[in-house]
């Protein structure tokens, strides 16, 4: 239930991203999410850094540390750009594919075995994304069911974006596999603070590397860049890594794939957009992955 709830901040991700890329750039908007939200933990987390927590810490959790908030915030990098560059459809079909490889380097990084009903779960929840993300360009036209601009989908004009889509996707994997190792260790607080301490520091270092400015945006904009750090960020990743102290990384990175479905309730909600025939299509099939996934894993742990 709580991981649902991550689910649904997650989902509002895209929305807030969508308002913020009409006057910032993807990049920036990346590092104020994760800046934001690490100065809102402060407070909380600092309390947490007793004697016993940093003895605690050994070189191996650190390199862990600093490997799982590079992932991050490379996730968040490429993904946030690759919107630029490719379409919304290739986007969410290329990093949807983050359960696959999640699965298929848990069993040895992790040494969680994966049940052969979690493997239909997430085979069923992936197709569900694709389906979802091609809904943007096919659908019931003209008296029968057509698809339109196909031909562009993986063209050599989309490339870079198709790239960076799939980039994100093998980031987020790491994200979630090296924070299953380190995660059950410290406590929550702690660890999503240094977590996306280090992406902040290193989206940071992106900002200017690409030259662009943290000032002049409207006042509009900021709150968008605060919506995103509190609602996605702090409520859905903390979440989210807070399972990864109990669950499988297989079935949290499952779980991920209900963020279509909120992003399409949420659509509906606040933007009005109807979903289509093959959003609610697709929407069923992610439910349905997710629900044999969750059961199996239960299942395993009891």
């Amino acid at each position: 239930m709580v991981l649902l709830i991550g689910i649904l901040a997650v989902s509002t991700a895209s929305l807030f991203i969508r308002f913020a890329q009409q006057d910032a750039p993807s990049i920036v908007i990346a590092a104020y999410r994760l800046t934001l939200a690490t100065v809102f933990l402060l407070p909380f987390a600092l309390p947490r850094f007793s004697g016993e927590v940093i003895r605690a810490l050994k070189k191996k959790d650190v390199f862990l540390i600093i490997l799982s908030g590079t992932f991050l915030a490379i996730h968040f990098a490429s993904w946030i750009t690759s919107l630029e560059h490719t379409t919304v459809a290739s986007s969410v079909v290329l990093v949807t594919t983050t359960p696959l490889w999640v699965a298929m380097f848990s069993g040895f990084i992790l040494k969680e075995s994966i049940p052969k009903w979690t493997w239909l779960g997430l085979g069923l929840a992936m197709i569900g994304g694709i389906v979802v993300g091609l809904s943007s360009q096919c659908g019931f036209w003209d008296g029968g069911f057509q698809c339109q601009d196909l031909g562009g989908f993986f063209s050599s004009k989309n490339l870079l974006g198709n790239f960076l889509a799939l980039l994100g996707a093998w980031m987020a994997a790491g994200y979630l596999i090296s924070g299953r190792k380190v995660r059950p260790r410290f406590p929550l607080q702690v660890y999503v603070f240094l977590i996306y301490g280090v992406a902040s520091i290193l989206l940071l270092a992106m900002v200017g590397f690409r030259g662009y400015s943290l000032t002049g945006y409207a006042p509009q904009t900021y709150v968008w860049f605060v919506l995103l750090a509190i609602i996605p960020q702090l409520i859905g990743h903390t979440v989210l890594n807070w399972a990864l102290g109990y669950l499988p990384a297989t079935f949290v990175s499952v779980a991920l794939l209900g963020e279509p479905v909120g992003t399409v309730i949420l659509s509906y909600l606040f933007l009005r957009e109807a979903p289509t025939f093959l959003e609610l299509a697709g929407g069923i099939l992610i439910l349905t992955g997710i629900y044999i996934s969750s059961r199996m894993d239960a299942g395993k742990m009891e």
